[in-house]
């Protein structure tokens, strides 16, 4: 069976190097993927959101996610397995959540903070390595998900909330930014499905207005169908509606923040 390991924990200390070695000390004919480490510290949404994404692509398996600012206090690590057959291992602070969603919802939940598989003792501060990473091995080996920890209610889960799209009389669409990767281009709050009747065509110019500040856009299915320099909005690789500056950067040039509403018109 495959792990997945999704964290904010980055490269340059030795963190992932032994969640790998605690997984394959248990189940060593497990295949361990790095789905990133590069999550913004303590992002939360951000990392629910990749792991959402990245979800998809994967064989089913058990998926660990780690991005928890507030590892110590009583906030419940968690185990679940979705309706798909998925088995999400993190935190439960609404870091699992939009995969759930995406998988069917939450078919069993259990509360592994105090589970039999934990190690000891338990760090305060390395819950990856002492929780997340001994309970998603034991799974991925093959034990059973309610012997893991105590049954929860899967009601009683943390989510996240997004910002929604919505219309304005005018006809404009207003999008609010999601994330940003490191190329500077703008994931908006806005799906595939949600394009249907807001009048953008590919090839057509859009009106683009963010903080009080007007810019004309292309409506492109990728970057090299605008020069260098200039504006367009596209379909991301995830069918979301984005904003990229080609061979440039398009959170700076604009100004953007997180959760930053943009107003969108066909030209």
């Amino acid at each position: 069976m495959i792990v997945t390991l999704l964290t904010d924990y980055g490269h340059d200390d030795d963190f992932v190097g032994v969640c790998h070695g605690v997984i394959a000390s248990i189940a060593a004919d497990a295949r361990i993927i790095d789905l990133t480490h590069g999550i913004p510290r303590g992002d939360v949404r951000h990392g629910a959101l990749t792991l959402r994404n990245a979800l998809s692509y994967m064989p089913s398996g058990v998926h660990v996610a780690v991005v928890d600012p507030q590892v110590g206090t009583e906030r419940r690590a968690v185990a679940a397995r979705c309706h798909d057959g998925r088995l999400l291992v993190g935190p439960d602070n609404g870091l699992l959540s939009l995969a759930w969603e995406q998988a069917g919802g939450v078919e069993l939940a259990v509360d592994v903070t105090r589970s039999p598989h934990r190690l000891e003792p338990v760090s305060a501060t390395f819950h990856g390595r002492d929780v997340f990473a001994p309970v998603a091995a034991h799974l991925a080996a093959g034990a059973e998900l309610a012997d893991a920890g105590e049954p929860l209610d899967p009601g009683s889960l943390a989510g996240v909330e997004l910002p929604e799209p919505r219309r304005e009389e005018d006809g404009a669409l207003v999008a609010h930014v999601l994330t940003v990767d490191r190329f500077g281009n703008v994931t908006l709050d806005v799906s595939h499905e949600s394009l249907a009747g807001t009048g953008l065509t590919l090839g057509g110019e859009v009106d683009l207005e963010t903080g009080g500040e007007g810019f004309i856009a292309t409506y492109a299915t990728t970057f090299a169908d605008v020069a260098p320099g200039e504006l367009l909005v596209y379909e991301d690789a995830y069918r979301m509606l984005a904003v990229a500056i080609n061979r440039g950067d398009a959170r700076n040039a604009l100004d953007l923040t997180r959760d930053a509403e943009l107003r969108l018109r066909p030209r």
